[in-house]
């Protein structure tokens, strides 16, 4: 089981959380914290898997509290939450030891795929914030030697349409409802990409779409 601990403070959205995640045959929420100093002292006390973490409480907020929490008890994971998209916060709360950082608005699928996710010691972001925060950093196309080839010259026609559209920040179901195919396909296809091109994620397969020219930051 998962053990889960809600910092959040709000007691209406803790009880969602609560209820969504309880529901789930490999999670259990162990304890709830209002805000981020409660937050570090149930997670001293608890020892959670992982914390779904609100950026945006009173007192000490979310960010400070995952740099302290990840600090001290590196065992526990934390899962960022907030309303707003803004880059800092994303920066922020992944520079203070978060694992992962996704909206209050996504689905609740994606919320619990993403506490699975960041258990299993992987990054968890979501795609449209993703590729804000790579365009942040990724300013322009590495310079590419003369006669280098080009990573993605063993991509297929439609390999290369679902990396841009990965680019653009679109998930799987995104681009198959885009593509007009199945997202089976679609996860295929991506799976196939990612092998030729050796990466192992969304965010690795970005960074070559930036650094290709196949994307350009703020496109």
């Amino acid at each position: 089981m998962i053990a889960v601990l809600l910092a959040d403070d709000h007691a209406l959205v803790r009880k969602g959380f609560r209820l969504m995640l309880d529901a789930q045959p490999d999670m259990t929420v162990v304890g709830e914290a209002a805000d981020g100093e409660e937050a570090v002292e149930r997670s001293r006390l608890l020892r959670p898997d992982v914390v779904l973490m609100d950026l945006h409480m009173p007192g000490l907020d979310g960010v400070r509290a995952t740099e302290r929490i990840t600090a001290e008890l590196p065992g526990v994971r934390v899962l960022a939450l907030s309303t707003f998209d803004l880059d800092e916060n994303v920066v922020a709360a992944l520079r203070a030891g978060a694992n992962g950082f996704l909206p209050k608005d996504v689905s609740p699928e994606e919320l619990v795929e993403g506490v699975r996710v960041v258990h299993r010691g992987e990054s968890a972001v979501a795609p449209r914030l993703l590729t804000r925060l790579i365009g942040t950093f990724v300013r322009a196309a590495r310079p590419r030697r003369p006669g280098r080839r080009s990573p993605l010259s063993g991509l297929t026609d439609r390999e290369r349409e679902i990396l841009a559209l990965i680019g653009r920040g679109r998930s799987n179901g995104e681009i198959a409802a885009e593509l007009g195919v199945s997202p089976s396909t679609v996860k295929n296809h991506v799976t196939s990409l990612f092998g030729k091109l050796g990466v192992r994620d969304r965010a690795q397969a970005v960074i070559a779409a930036y650094e290709s020219g196949m994307i350009t930051p703020g496109e």
